[in-house]
Parts: C-alpha cells; sequence; structure tokens
C-alpha cells in the first residue's frame, strides 16, 4: 500500500478528513482530493449560520494540504467510474486509481420544475446568493420545516426579514421527529416573529411570490428551499458499485462497496448497524467526521467496523437542538422535563429498558451522558430517567 495512489472523490467533510486521516496514518504514496467546486474545501454548517449572518465570509478547513501531500483537484466533477480498469472519468480527463474512497455527498431536492426564483442552501454560493436577498423587511418564505427550513428561518428573523414557513406535513420536523415532538417546535416560530404554515403545499413559484396549491398566493422577495437532501451518485450509473433503494452506495460495515478497494464514506453512503439492525443512512456533519478515519484505517488495510451512534445538532431560534442514537417506530418514548417551560427539556427512546436514541433541547450535559450510555446500552430506571432534576448517568438501573 505504501506507494499506490489513493484517489478520493468530494472534497466535503467526509474527503478531507480521510485525506488527512490517510497522511496521520502513515499513507506515504500519492493522495488525490477531487472537489466539483472551485472553491478551497470549506465545512457546510457554518454556511446556514455565520456565513448568512455575516459573522464570517468563508468556512475553509485549516488545512496544509501541500505540506500534507495531498494533491487538490478543484473544479473537476466525476463523472464516469470503471472498477475493472480502476479508472476515473473527469471533466478534465480520466485518473488512475490503486484505491478509491466516494464521498460526494448529497444534492438537496429542488422544488419540482425547478423554478428560478427558488434558492437552495447548500454550497458557498448558495449562502452567498441568499445573504445578500436578506434585507431587513424583505419578505422571505421558506419551503420546508426541517432543520436547514428551521435555520434559514432563525437567521432571516434575526437580520430583520418577515418570514413565512411552509410545511407539507403537520408538524415541523415531521421526517426526522413523531409528530408529538415536532408539535412542541410549532411555538419556537411565533416566538421567533415568524409565521409557520403547516399543511400547506407549495403549487409553484412566481417572480414575486409562492403559490400554494390550494390557491392561496404569498408575496416573496426570495423563497428558500429545504426538503431534503439526495445522495450525489448519479454519476455511478453503469459503473457495478451497488445502490441502496434510496441511491446510496450501500456499503459494507466497513465501508467497503460492492467493488475491489472502492470504499464509501458520508452522505452519499449508507452502511449496515449490528447496534441497531438496519441500514443507516446519515446526513449529518459527525458521520462524515467519525466515517473518514475508518474508511481511510481500511483502506490502508486495517479491518475496522463502522458501527457508530448516530449524532447532530442544530441552532434554531436560540435553541440548541442536539439529537443522537436512532430510534424507529415501536420504540417507547420517555419524556425528560416539560416543553412547554423555558427550561430545556429531552426525550429519551428506550427499547426494553435500555436507550436506543436522546433528543435534547438547550441540555448539552443530557446529550454527552446520554450518548454514552446508548453507546454502552446501559439499562435506565425509567422513573429517574424521566426527571430532568436527576443526570442521565445517575439514572442507571443499579
Amino acid at each position: 500500500m505504501s506507494e499506490q495512489r489513493v484517489v478520493v472523490v468530494g472534497a466535503g467533510m467526509a474527503g478531507v478528513q480521510t485525506a488527512v486521516a490517510l497522511r496521520e496514518l502513515g499513507h506515504t504514496g500519492e493522495v488525490l482530493l477531487l472537489g466539483a467546486e472551485t472553491h478551497r474545501p470549506y465545512d457546510r454548517p457554518p454556511l446556514s449560520k455565520d456565513v448568512l449572518l455575516g459573522k464570517a465570509e468563508h468556512s475553509r478547513f485549516e488545512v496544509d494540504y501541500a505540506g500534507m501531500g495531498v494533491e487538490l483537484l478543484l473544479g473537476r466533477r466525476a463523472l464516469a467510474l470503471d472498477t475493472d480498469a480502476r479508472s476515473l472519468a473527469t471533466d478534465a480527463g480520466t485518473l488512475r486509481y490503486d484505491r478509491l474512497v466516494l464521498a460526494t455527498g448529497a444534492h438537496p431536492i429542488p422544488l419540482p420544475g425547478r423554478p428560478a426564483g427558488a434558492q437552495l442552501l447548500r454550497t458557498h454560493d448558495d449562502a452567498v446568493a441568499l445573504k445578500a436577498s436578506l434585507r431587513p423587511g424583505a419578505r422571505i418564505v421558506v419551503v420546508g420545516a426541517g432543520w436547514i427550513g428551521a435555520e434559514a428561518a432563525t437567521v432571516a428573523r434575526q437580520l430583520g426579514c418577515e418570514v413565512t414557513v411552509l410545511e407539507a406535513a403537520s408538524v415541523p420536523l415531521a421526517g426526522a421527529l413523531p409528530a408529538d415532538i415536532g408539535e412542541r417546535m410549532r411555538g419556537w416560530y411565533a416566538e421567533a416573529g415568524a409565521e409557520l404554515r403547516t399543511g400547506a403545499a407549495v403549487g409553484g413559484v412566481r417572480e414575486s411570490s409562492v403559490l400554494l396549491t390550494d390557491g392561496t398566493e404569498l408575496a416573496a422577495d426570495a423563497v428558500v428551499v429545504g426538503i431534503g437532501a439526495r445522495p450525489e451518485t448519479g454519476w455511478l450509473d453503469g459503473s457495478g458499485i451497488a445502490l441502496d433503494e434510496r441511491g446510496a452506495v450501500a456499503a459494507d460495515d466497513r465501508l467497503r462497496t460492492s467493488a475491489p478497494d472502492v470504499f464509501a464514506v458520508g452522505d452519499c453512503a449508507s452502511f449496515p448497524s449490528a447496534r441497531y439492525a438496519t441500514r443507516l443512512t446519515v446526513h449529518h456533519w459527525d458521520n462524515a467526521l467519525q466515517g473518514a478515519k475508518v474508511a481511510a484505517a481500511n483502506v490502508l488495510g486495517a479491518d475496522e467496523r463502522y458501527d457508530p451512534v448516530p449524532y447532530f445538532w442544530s441552532e434554531q431560534f436560540g435553541r440548541m437542538v442536539q439529537y443522537a442514537g436512532h430510534h424507529r417506530p415501536g420504540d417507547e418514548l420517555l419524556w425528560r422535563g416539560d416543553p412547554s417551560q423555558a427550561t430545556g427539556w429531552g426525550a429519551l427512546w428506550l427499547r426494553g429498558d435500555t436507550p436506543v436514541a436522546l433528543l435534547a433541547v438547550d441540555r448539552p450535559r443530557d446529550l454527552a451522558q446520554g450518548r454514552r450510555l446508548i453507546e454502552r446500552a446501559t439499562p435506565l430506571d425509567r422513573a429517574r430517567a424521566a426527571d430532568p432534576e436527576v443526570q442521565l448517568k445517575a439514572a442507571t438501573v443499579a
């Protein structure tokens, strides 16, 4: 392996951290890092926070690529993969590889018809374009009350915009959390001065308005779309790389793909979790960071299993929302604290007596302790775990 060429496709968090980890683990062969954008690699979470607010001009990773011997190939898009010939076709020529890491991330889902007046929020250029629209008094319509939609609405209100959020489902975060939890978050919008309309489906976007399917027309100076993302894997058609039913690369628990010496990590990949007895696709920062370390080690010949407790966070309407684990229908929901009170609150999902997931709103200690309990599959005493005055680490079964 020492002199083999490793090509990493994708220069987001997963790709950059894979390249860095390869060097940290002692790989001395070539490391090529391809990025479709011309910008130097950057972190995405600050785009919907500090970059939009004008607190930072960029969110570039502080990595000395030249010093580490990582060759950056920016503005270079992968087009096709020939796993038999071990060659990667790009819009600037073909590259040979000895081992390949797919880290192409995901692309945001646009509104049907891709109306010109609807803005997405995924890239640095997206954030710069949207920032120019967020002027005091501007009428901003956000489509989707998920994580990105809530963060965009938060920033728009902070900048003095008039904000309306449209959600086709009956509650916010319907795709991520149970309805009874999403309902507890409805009031956050009104408190921040934003209007939330649930059960509101968009029928079209015009030059200065949004048309709902019920005939309602809303004036809009800018429209922000945050209705989810799909793995960036279309370019793999015909490669023989197996995809799952959602279009993600179907990696195994070592992050190996169906092709020899090809690995996949981050938003573009799914992996089987023995911990949760299902295949997971995790579109969040921590998965890209942690998965990259495992992918790099296994590229270099290790045999490390990847089976994390997924984790993500969101800052919205003055609250820090954190989630660890993976819940499914049928898991018991245990409230921790009162969502109607100003103090922080949370929720635990139990399978038997064992916690499998945790939501924490302004309770970072709960998140830290709960994540460890989930990792160790530590049984909890229900009564003590439901008492917000009791630390979670003290709620274990004696």
